[in-house]
């Protein structure tokens, strides 16, 4: 997994919980990194999943609470690093559509070892978009934080729906997008 998802993980405990917290949760179980991240580094993402546990045990925030809230931390960090990504896109429904075919292509432009996941849009209806997520990985609540994160960013109308619920082991889900019908 690539460095800078750690390095914005690590931010985002700073900006919430303050530097100590990411200090110890970097102490609290022997890392194989022993807890120093770059952002163009590769670590397993095993790491990131001890992070968050040892987030969790500190805080008491339910694990996929604390994977949805960086997913749209995350994503607002996108919005800032990745403007060019967001340039073209008036809408979400147009910027998931774009995710898999253009963005994570040019993600593996930069990032040719990056390990990406799957993602398939359909529309079930005119406002309607189903998203399906797959992943080497277990981050399907990564995604659905991203999502309420793209949600936030294009204000636009929109709820979304798990089909499931969360699963610590989830490396596939599917979401519905729905736009609110305005007259």
């Amino acid at each position: 997994m690539k460095g800078m998802i750690f390095t914005e993980f690590l931010e985002m405990v700073e900006s919430k919980f303050g530097e100590d917290m990411a200090d110890d949760i970097i102490e609290d179980k022997p890392l194989e990194s022993g807890g120093a991240y770059t952002a163009v580094g590769t670590y397993d993402y095993s790491e990131l999943v001890q992070l968050i546990v040892n987030l969790s045990e500190r805080t008491e925030v339910p694990i996929p609470d604390l994977i949805k809230a960086f997913g749209s931390y995350a994503f607002s960090r996108f919005t800032v690093a990745y403007a060019y990504f967001f340039t073209d896109v008036s809408n979400l429904f147009d910027f998931m559509q774009n995710l898999h075919g253009y963005i994570h292509v040019e993600v593996h432009k930069l990032y040719p070892e990056a390990e990406l996941p799957y993602i398939d849009c359909q529309f079930l209806a005119p406002n309607q978009l189903q998203v399906d997520y797959q992943s080497e990985r277990p981050f399907a609540d990564f995604a659905e934080g991203l999502m309420t994160g793209a949600i936030e960013y294009f204000a636009e109308p929109i709820t979304l729906k798990r089909k499931e619920g969360p699963d610590l082991n989830s490396h596939k889900a599917s979401f519905v997008l729905t736009k609110a019908i305005t007259s």
